[in-house]
């Protein structure tokens, strides 16, 4: 357990994190599937994949950002042991 010993942690879902931040607490398997219908009608004008790389405000404002060649380095050393 990378988070210690007798921690409660759980995986979830935007979705289910959504229902119980409007529940104020964890809906159980009825309460879920019940606002989950009610999201799933919206999902056409809700979900969107947010591909900065082709919006032209966030392209714009990457190319004026300065790293520090040493700051680079490490990063690129950092990310060739990651994917090793």
């Amino acid at each position: 357990n990378r988070l210690g010993q007798g921690a409660d942690v759980f995986l979830a879902s935007a979705e289910l994190a959504s229902v119980s931040a409007i529940m104020g607490k964890l809906p159980t398997r009825e309460e879920y599937l019940s606002m989950y219908q009610s999201l799933q009608s919206k999902k056409e004008s809700t979900y969107q994949y947010l591909n900065f790389d082709q919006m032209d405000s966030f392209t714009a404002s990457a190319k004026k950002v300065e790293i520090e060649p040493e700051t680079m380095a490490e990063a690129k050393k950092s990310y060739a042991t990651f994917i090793s």
